[in-house]
């Protein structure tokens, strides 16, 4: 099939605020240096943001180096932090941790709550104002390589193909995006990333990556119970203590709040939904109250990289990078990845650019891991490398042994803990665990996931190839169901998977892929790894408002 093609020096793939701050970095320079670089973003969204979720407190320090003048600019950075609180949550009562006791990692002093999707939404405006090209709706389905096997660009996804994979009236083929360089900024789990990193055995010398499914709500409440900048988290129920996860509630502009929940996707016991756990958390006393003659206005939820400096794979590989959480750049400890990913991007700008001018081409940026090597970023990384090893060992011992960590020996423990076995692999079979009853939302402070799959405005065209892959259509049914009674119905945050009753005598498994909100959950925790989730066609799936 003939496939139009367009050439650029650059094609960044994803554009969240790593994809962002690589392409306005890469602007930057141009603009300095006297050069023309041309630079092509491609993002899956229907538009910049859309598709951006995270809690989210910003740490500026990445911002202030890309674009020192952002207040002035009018960067969506409206609430500073006013006030941290951490509570340890038994099932009615709530211990606040002194902040006195809490590592530095705990502290938000000179951070903002922010709507990430709002800001990227800003991000894309200072890319386009510097010349960036950029191009929502357009899925980058497919890695280009040359004759030697190097990276030479992406293909867009082909739209309007009927379910079964024919052409259909619409039907429109991709295009080929062919850049010197092309950099994947697709979020954690990227689609092509986990491609690039099978390929080149990225992750060779890199642990198991780790990861969390963060699941969160917009709300505006009740002006009494508002206090800009407040910042909660809390740890404790409703997890049981041997299963990491933890709760956070941030007080925006506006009368707003997002409140969140984030489990651990190295759980064990497969009848744990994170869906049905985030619905509990809303109903502790300590956090009900501000909930309470409120109205929740949004929904959505994303998966995030946790595994730290140990899980990082090979940043490089021919004609091509890695950047931002498609690598695995957050910092556990700090919940924060955003000004992870915009320095990782414009790092890798500047190795890029460096390149360019030297007229080089689709070869290894092998100065840009030497430049993350040299950061603050790293340093900080470092620091926070223990973290999520400790706190697999349990809440109680875990945060005693990451406080002496860093409380008492600075992040410089001579020693490194490591990830040993994926989180897929960590489910136990379903008849060696308790099942957990959950009490059905009563749709004022919970509610059930196809209520909350409207609000996340999600959308798919219903007649076009399934983009939730089975490798094996048994597998679900002889495997999944048999031994770990069917956890992908749990651990989906939308309600895409479901076991239907009897066909021709048989339990079969449905796939509502209309609802799926992207979270790549499926993919990463699939016991059998069966489930392979790649994009649909472009601009759809969720329509984040101020998410």
């Amino acid at each position: 099939m003939e496939r139009e093609a367009m050439e650029f020096d650059v094609v960044v793939v994803g554009g969240g605020p790593a994809g962002l701050a690589a392409a306005i970095r890469l602007k930057q320079l141009a603009t300095e240096k006297g050069a023309d670089i041309s630079v092509c973003l491609i993002e899956k969204g229907a538009e910049i943001g859309a598709h951006i979720l995270s809690g989210a407190v910003m740490d500026p320090r990445a911002l202030n180096e890309l674009l020192p003048n952002w207040k002035e600019d009018g960067a969506p950075l409206n609430a500073p932090v006013s006030e941290d609180r951490f509570f340890i949550l038994s099932e009615t009562g709530a211990t606040k941790v002194p902040n006195s006791l809490l590592p530095g990692c705990f502290h938000n002093e000179g951070n903002y709550v922010i709507s990430l999707g709002n800001v990227c939404r800003w991000l894309g405006e200072q890319a386009e104002a510097l010349g960036v090209e950029i191009y929502p709706g357009f899925a980058g389905s497919e890695v280009l390589f040359d004759e030697n096997g190097t990276v030479k660009g992406v293909a867009t996804g082909d739209m309007g193909r009927l379910h079964d994979g024919s052409e259909g009236p619409n039907f429109q083929p991709g295009m080929e995006l062919l850049g010197k360089y092309t950099f994947f900024a697709e979020g954690c789990r990227g689609h092509l990333g986990k491609q690039l990193m099978e390929k080149f055995d990225l992750n060779r010398d890199a642990d198991p990556q780790t990861y969390g499914i963060g699941l969160k709500e917009l709300w505006e409440i009740q002006p009494e119970k508002h206090q800009l900048g407040l910042v909660i988290h809390s740890g404790g129920w409703p997890m049981e203590p041997d299963t990491y996860g933890g709760g956070f509630l941030y007080h925006l502009e506006n009368n707003q709040i997002a409140i969140g929940f984030v489990v651990g996707l190295g759980y064990t016991n497969p009848h744990l939904s994170p869906y049905e756990e985030f619905q509990r958390f809303k109903t502790h006393p300590e956090i009900r109250k501000f909930l309470e003659g409120g109205k929740r206005i949004a929904y959505g939820a994303r998966a995030l990289s946790a595994g730290g400096l140990q899980s990082l794979p090979k940043l490089t590989f021919p004609g091509g990078v890695l950047i931002g959480d498609d690598a695995g750049f957050l910092n556990a400890a700090r919940i924060k990845g955003s000004h992870c990913a915009i320095k990782t991007g414009a790092l890798a700008a500047e190795a890029c650019f460096e390149a360019l001018v030297a007229e080089r081409q689709n070869d290894e940026l092998t100065a840009y891991p030497e430049l993350f090597k040299n950061s603050w970023l790293y340093d900080e990384l470092y620091k926070a490398r223990n973290f999520k090893p400790w706190m697999a060992k349990g809440l109680k011992f875990g945060s005693l042994m990451f406080g002496i960590d860093q409380i008492v020996l600075g992040g410089k423990a001579p020693w490194t803990l490591h990830h040993k076995t994926p989180d897929h692999a960590k489910l136990k079979p379903a008849n060696e665990c308790p099942k957990i009853d959950y009490p059905k939302p009563d749709g004022v402070i919970t509610f059930d996931r196809l209520s909350s799959v409207f609000l996340s405005s999600t959308n798919h065209e219903e007649n076009q190839p399934c983009h939730l892959q089975l490798k094996d259509a048994g597998i679900p049914i002889s495997v999944n169901l048999a031994k770990f009674d069917a956890p992908e119905q749990r651990f989906c945050p939308a309600g895409v998977y479901e076991i239907l009753g009897q066909e021709d005598g048989q339990p079969r498994l449905q796939i509502n892929a209309q609802n799926c909100v992207h979270c790549k959950t499926c993919d990463i925790k699939d016991p059998s790894q069966n489930i392979n989730w790649v994009v649909p066609q472009g601009g759809e799936g969720p329509t984040y408002p101020n998410m």
